[in-house]
C-alpha cells in the first residue's frame, strides 16, 4: 500500500528534474544558436564580399556588361551619378538597394532597403576608385533560428534529454523510496497489541537506513513506555484490590453475624484500609502530576529551613538527628521538596532501627541533601529496584509498614525535574539516600 505523499514526491522530484534540465537546455540551445548564428552571419559576410571581388575584377578586366551573372549575392554597381551601370538578374529594374558610400568598403544590416522593402539584408559596399563606381552586393540575413534542421534537431535532442533526466528521476527517487514504503507498510500494522515489530533496515548505510533505525529506536522506547505502563496499572489495580477486597470482606462478615461483630474495632479497621486507600490515591495523583506537568514555578528555597520547617511539623516515630549547613540555597518547587524530603524520612522510619540522620550541605556546585536510616539497608543489586514504582522489597511486604510503593519513584522524580539525581549510595549501615542538586538553575 503506497501512501499518496509517496507518489507526490515523485512527481514534484520528476517535475522539478525535468524543469532544471529543460531550462539547462534552453541556456545550452540558446549559446549554441548564438555561437552558429554568428558564424553563420559572418560566413554569409565574406560571400557578399567575394561576390563584390568577382565584379570588381570584371571591372578592372573591362568585361562589366548590364547583366552581372552572379547567383551568389544580388549586385548593384552604381557611378558617381547614382546611376545603376550593372545588376545582378533578380536586381534588374529594382532601386538602389543602398546609400553607402565608403571609402573603401563597409557592412551594414538594413531592414528599410528600397530594394528589399520587406525583409532584412546584410549589405557589402565595395568602391573602385579607378571609375568612381561602388559595388553593392546583400543576401538575406541570417535567421535566428539559423537553419530548420538545426532547431529541429536541438528541440528534439532537448526533448530526449529532458525525457531521459525525468525517468531517470522517477526511477532514482522510487528506488530511494523504496524503503520507506517496507518502514510505512510496517508501521500501519504495528498496533497496541503487537509493539514487538520493528521496520527492516536496509543494507547500505544511507539517510534511510538511519531513518529506520531511528523509528526502530523509537518503537523500543514506546515498547518499553508501554509495557512500564501495563506494569504500573497492574500494580496499581492489585494495591487498590488488596484493601478494597479487605473492607468487603470485613462487611460482608459484619453483615452474616452482625450480633458477634466489634463494631469499632471493625471501624477502626475500616478507617486503616481507607487511609491506605487514599495514600494510594494522593501518590498516583501526584504521579500523574509530575509526567503531565514539568515543574515551572520555581523560587528560592532555602534547604536547611525546609528541613527544619518539615520536621518541625510531624510526629517522629523513630529519633531523627540533623546535620545541617548554612546557606544551601537553590532554586525549586518549595511543595514538591517538600513532598521529596517528606517521602524520604518516611521511608527511612519504616525501616530505621532507632534513628534516622538528616543532613544537608554543598559539595562544589551541587546541594546535597542525605537522609539515613540504621536500618537492614539494601543491598547494591536491589538499590535501583525500589526506584521502580509499587516496588517494595522482600522486607517491606507487610502492608502496614511496606508503604504504597511509589514514595521513593515520585522523590526521584522530583530530583529529576530539579535537574538533580537521587541514589543509594554506599554506608556502614541502614541505606543512605542522596539527593544532588545544582545551585545553579540549567
Amino acid at each position: 500500500m503506497r501512501l499518496r505523499h509517496d507518489w507526490s514526491v515523485r512527481a514534484r522530484m520528476t517535475l522539478l528534474s525535468g524543469v532544471v534540465i529543460g531550462l539547462l537546455c534552453l541556456v545550452f540551445c540558446w549559446l549554441i544558436l548564438l555561437g552558429l548564428h554568428h558564424r553563420a552571419t559572418s560566413d554569409r559576410a565574406e560571400r557578399i564580399v567575394l561576390a563584390d571581388m568577382r565584379v570588381v575584377r570584371l571591372i578592372a578586366e573591362n568585361e562589366l556588361q548590364p547583366v552581372v551573372h552572379e547567383r551568389t549575392a544580388a549586385i548593384q554597381v552604381v557611378d558617381a551619378r547614382g546611376r545603376i551601370v550593372a545588376a545582378s538578374e533578380q536586381m534588374i529594374g529594382k532601386p538602389r538597394m543602398a546609400y553607402l558610400t565608403p571609402s573603401e568598403a563597409a557592412t551594414r544590416v538594413t531592414c528599410s532597403s528600397p530594394a528589399f522593402p520587406h525583409s532584412c539584408v546584410i549589405t557589402v559596399a565595395l568602391r573602385f576608385h579607378m571609375q568612381q563606381l561602388i559595388i553593392y552586393g546583400a543576401q538575406p540575413v541570417v535567421p535566428w533560428y539559423v537553419h530548420p534542421w538545426l532547431m529541429t534537431t536541438l528541440l528534439g535532442g532537448s526533448a530526449l534529454l529532458v525525457a531521459a533526466a525525468a525517468f531517470g528521476a522517477y526511477r532514482t527517487v522510487g528506488k530511494a523510496l523504496k524503503p520507506v514504503d517496507g518502514v510505512v507498510h510496517e508501521l500501519a500494522e504495528i498496533t497496541a497489541t503487537d509493539l514487538g515489530r520493528r521496520v527492516p533496515v536496509p543494507e547500505h548505510h544511507d539517510e534511510m537506513r538511519g531513518l529506520a533505525e531511528t523509528v526502530n529506536q523509537t518503537l523500543d522506547r514506546l515498547e518499553g513506555a508501554v509495557e512500564q505502563q501495563r506494569r504500573f496499572a497492574s500494580d496499581a489495580s492489585h494495591d487498590l484490590r488488596s484493601p478494597i477486597t479487605a473492607m468487603r470482606v470485613q462487611v460482608e462478615e459484619a453483615q452474616l453475624h452482625p450480633g458477634e461483630t466489634d463494631w469499632p474495632k471493625m471501624a477502626e479497621a475500616q478507617g486503616a484500609s481507607l487511609d491506605r486507600l487514599e495514600a494510594i490515591v494522593t501518590d498516583l495523583l501526584a504521579l500523574a502530576q509530575l509526567d503531565s506537568c514539568p515543574t515551572s514555578a520555581k523560587e528560592r528555597v532555602d534547604l536547611r529551613e525546609l528541613v527544619t520547617s518539615e520536621l518541625g511539623r510531624r510526629t517522629a516515630r523513630r529519633r531523627i538527628e540533623t546535620n545541617l549547613q548554612p546557606g544551601v540555597v537553590i532554586r525549586g518547587n518549595r511543595l514538591q521538596l517538600s513532598r521529596l524530603l517528606t517521602n524520604l524520612v518516611d521511608n527511612g522510619e519504616r525501616h530505621a532501627a532507632c534513628t534516622v540522620t538528616v543532613s544537608v550541605r554543598r559539595e562544589g556546585d551541587e546541594a546535597v541533601v542525605e537522609v539515613q536510616d540504621d536500618g537492614p539497608g539494601i543491598p547494591p543489586g536491589q538499590r535501583e529496584v525500589v526506584f521502580e514504582r509499587f516496588a517494595r522489597l522482600d522486607t517491606a511486604r507487610n502492608k502496614e509498614t511496606g508503604g504504597t510503593g511509589l514514595g521513593l519513584p515520585i522523590a526521584r522524580e522530583i530530583a529529576a525535574q530539579h535537574g538533580g539525581t537521587l541514589s543509594i549510595e554506599d554506608s556502614e549501615q541502614g541505606a543512605r539516600f542522596v539527593v544532588r542538586i545544582p545551585l545553579r538553575e540549567p
